[in-house]
C-alpha cells in the first residue's frame, strides 16, 4: 500500500471515527524517546473529561519512518538527548505533516540543539517561527495570555514555543525550557504541586484541541 492511499485513509479516518487514538514517536539517535511514560495517558484523561475528546485511553507508540503514522492526527515526542531521522523517516515525517497530521514536540531538557537540527533536513523550505501570543493554542479553551508556562526552571530561562506553519496552519510545535511532559506525568513521579500539574495539563489540552480542530 502506498503512502498516497495511506493518507486517503487517514483523512478519511478523521472525519468519520468518533474516537481517535494519539501516539509516541519514536526516532533513532540514542535520545530516550520512552522518557515520561505516564505523561500522554494523563493528558488523555484529562482532555477526554474537559473538552469532550474522545481519545482512546492508551497512546500507540509508533517509528517516525512507519507508514502507521498516518493513523494518529496527533503525535508526541520527547526525550533528552540525540535525535535522528533518517532520509527515509524525513520522507514519511514531511509527508505527514503536510498531510494534515500535528507533531508536538516537548524538550525533557537536552535535546533542543539534536532537535533543531533533524528539523533543518525536515523543512529546509521553512523556517521555524515563534507562536504569538494571539494564537489558538493560547486561546481555544484554556486562556495563557503570558503564552507557554513554565513547569520546570532547568536553566531558569524563559519557555519558548516555536513552530512550523504550512498553509497558516500551525503542524508542528516545538516547546522548550518549559516541560510541559514533566508536568503531565503522575504527580508522585516528580512532586509537582497540583497547581502546576493543572497548568501543564490545560496547556496540553489547548494543543490538542488545536490539532484536532485544525
Amino acid at each position: 500500500m502506498n503512502k498516497r492511499v495511506i493518507y486517503l485513509i487517514f483523512i478519511c479516518g478523521l472525519n468519520f471515527c468518533t474516537s481517535q487514538s494519539i501516539a509516541v514517536l519514536k526516532y533513532d539517535g540514542g535520545g530516550d524517546w520512552y522518557s515520561n511514560p505516564t505523561a500522554l495517558k494523563n493528558l488523555i484523561q484529562f482532555c477526554n473529561t474537559n473538552i469532550e475528546t474522545a481519545i482512546n485511553t492508551k497512546p500507540e507508540f509508533v517509528e517516525a519512518g512507519s507508514t502507521a503514522i498516518f493513523e494518529y492526527p496527533f503525535l508526541h515526542m520527547t526525550g533528552h538527548g540525540n535525535v535522528v531521522f533518517s532520509e527515509s523517516d524525513t520522507k514519511n515525517l514531511r509527508m505527514y505533516l503536510l498531510s494534515g497530521g500535528f507533531l508536538h514536540i516537548d524538550d525533557n531538557y537536552g535535546m533542543k540543539p539534536y532537535v533543531i537540527k533533524a528539523l533543518d533536513k525536515l523543512f529546509p523550505d521553512k523556517k521555524m517561527t515563534e507562536i504569538q501570543l494571539s494564537h489558538p493554542i493560547y486561546n481555544n479553551v484554556y486562556p495563557f495570555p503570558k503564552g507557554l508556562p513554565k513547569i520546570h526552571e532547568h536553566d531558569g530561562l524563559a519557555p519558548r514555543a516555536l513552530g512550523y506553519f504550512h498553509e497558516s496552519k500551525l503542524i508542528l510545535l516545538f516547546t522548550y525550557e518549559s516541560d510541559l511532559g514533566d508536568g503531565w506525568e503522575d504527580e508522585n513521579i516528580h512532586n509537582d504541586p497540583e497547581e502546576v500539574r493543572l497548568i501543564a495539563l490545560k496547556m496540553g489540552a489547548n494543543i490538542i484541541k488545536y490539532a484536532f480542530e485544525n
